[in-house]
């Protein structure tokens, strides 16, 4: 396949470099040196794990590969709908596997997200709510929040350790956004190669320069995988479409004339947008020509919902840092050929978690039993089963975060600090300011601390039924709250002394 990246205009200079961008992962690997270890790697054998693992490996060899894109929302492609982003590679591998239209993230932002998939366990077991700091306007927070974790702890076995000891080779390409020191990068998280995107060095016209050499990096790994006949994991971790824009003036310039669709209107935005898509192609079309198709689940997926003032994810209320639909809901694809019906559907709910079990499954392989994990594989709605055999899941964000946006509860904070449960098309949120300092249960009905939405009739949550359904308000306020017993789940519960209204 050609190249499909076109020279840039610099507009990620120095003085913008610290502007979105997430925690340096750098072990100082060029490309060249990246292939160098490859090579030493596959004439030594694979550097094993110090952690051990319980493991019982069938004679399976699906290669996976996870491509993770950062911000992108429900509707940020064109297979999902929106009218003005241009996908054509995404959309061609949403004809090609099964579309899930129920798929959320465990946080509304990045690193809760990353966490949970990483670890396979929701918030409350690794402590990972949020980015940085979890008060954010200490003066008008009426709770003092619960601490967040900025790194998942070394102790935490992931996915990528349980696969590299049954025998796969392992590699980060990208954003890791878990923490820099040594210890909890991913090469001690079970990750053989990795690549950060700050490692790609500064050159004039750099900005899809870099979503093109990672994409590089991406392809040299499977390269070597097939060349010495592993089974691979790539965790292909994209920047974009997260800001600052990266996008060339030829890109940007095609947008322009294009009418606005629902709130999607900024050029550069859908230029980004594109040139991730180009890098999405390059990759398949790499499988192709390896002639691993057939043995190559490949998951498209975000870490979260679109941001504000960027993108809209009409018609879903909110955007990034909100628990309403357009903070947590996002587009997934999965092309499993043989296993997955092309231009398939999936409508179950399925969420961050569930990949750890799934990636277990495919692979043959089996961790400890001692490793709790909270999601389920999803291999039997791939097979073609409507449901998994389960009826609930669950968000903890016990945090604040600052931000004005119409679709907010006020106009202070994107969020307060919430607890919410999806069961079937019901969805509730228990707010915990609300529900710790006004009353709980002895107020239920005027405290403000429960919104209830009914997503088959009402998916932009734009009415609360919380006191027209009284009974079914209880029924998942009561199973929220057990489990939030059930994970020890943090809830803050200590007046703000500094709270002035």
């Amino acid at each position: 396949m050609e190249n499909i990246m076109n020279p840039v205009r610099n507009s990620n200079s120095s003085k913008n470099k610290n502007i979105g961008q997430e925690p340096d992962i750098s072990n100082g690997m060029n490309r060249r040196e990246f292939l160098k270890r490859c090579a030493a790697v596959g004439a030594g054998g694979f550097l094993l794990s110090n952690r051990a693992l319980e493991l019982s490996i069938s004679a399976k060899h699906l290669n996976i590969v996870f491509i993770f894109i950062d911000d992108m929302g429900w509707t940020g492609t064109s297979y999902m709908g929106s009218g003005y982003y241009e996908t054509k590679f995404i959309d061609k591998l949403a004809s090609e596997g099964m579309i899930f239209t129920n798929a959320y993230t465990c946080g509304p932002n990045c690193m809760p997200t990353r966490a949970a998939l990483l670890s396979g366990q929701y918030g409350p077991r690794t402590g990972i709510f949020d980015v940085g700091q979890s008060s954010k306007l200490k003066e008008a927070e009426r709770l003092i929040p619960i601490d967040n974790n900025t790194a998942l702890a070394p102790e935490v076995v992931t996915f990528a350790e349980a696969l590299k000891a049954g025998g796969y080779a392992t590699a980060c390409v990208g954003k890791w956004h878990q923490g820099k020191k040594k210890e909890v990068l991913p090469a001690s998280q079970g990750f053989e190669f990795t690549i950060s995107q700050d490692e790609i060095p500064a050159q004039p016209d750099i900005d899809p320069k870099r979503i093109e050499a990672l994409t590089d990096h991406a392809i040299d790994f499977m390269d070597y995988a097939v060349r010495n006949n592993k089974p691979f994991m790539l965790y292909m971790s994209h920047h974009t479409v997260h800001g600052p824009i990266e996008a060339t003036a030829e890109m940007t310039a095609k947008y322009e004339p294009k009418p606005p669709w629902q709130g999607q209107d900024l050029p550069d935005y859908a230029a980004m947008t594109e040139h991730t898509d180009d890098g999405v192609g390059r990759l398949l079309a790499k499988i192709d020509e390896l002639g691993i198709r057939n043995n190559t689940m490949v998951i498209f997926y975000s870490d979260n919902g679109g941001p504000l003032r960027l993108t809209s994810n009409y018609p879903l209320r909110g955007a990034k840092n909100m628990l309403y639909e357009g903070g947590i809901r996002v587009p997934m694809i999965v092309r499993w050929p043989v296993v997955t019906r092309p231009g398939s559907t999936c409508d179950e709910p399925v969420i961050s978690v569930d990949f750890f079990p799934t990636f277990l499954e495919v692979a043959g392989v089996s961790v400890s039993k001692n490793k709790i994990l909270d999601g389920l594989s999803i291999v039997p709605l791939l097979k073609g089963k409507k449901k998994l055999d389960r009826d609930s899941i669950f968000w903890h964000f016990p945090c604040y975060r600052k931000g004005n946006f119409t679709d907010a509860r006020d106009n202070i904070f994107l969020t307060r600090p919430v607890g919410v449960i999806r069961k079937g098309k019901w969805k509730l949120l228990q707010y915990f300011e609300e529900w710790v300092l006004d009353g709980g249960w002895s107020t239920i009905d005027t405290n403000n601390a429960i919104e209830l939405y009914d997503l088959e009739s009402d998916l932009s949550e734009t009415t609360n039924l919380a006191n027209a359904n009284t009974a079914k308000r209880d029924e998942l306020l009561n199973e929220l709250i057990a489990w939030q017993t059930s994970v020890n789940a943090p809830i803050p519960t200590e007046p703000n002394p500094d709270y002035t209204g």
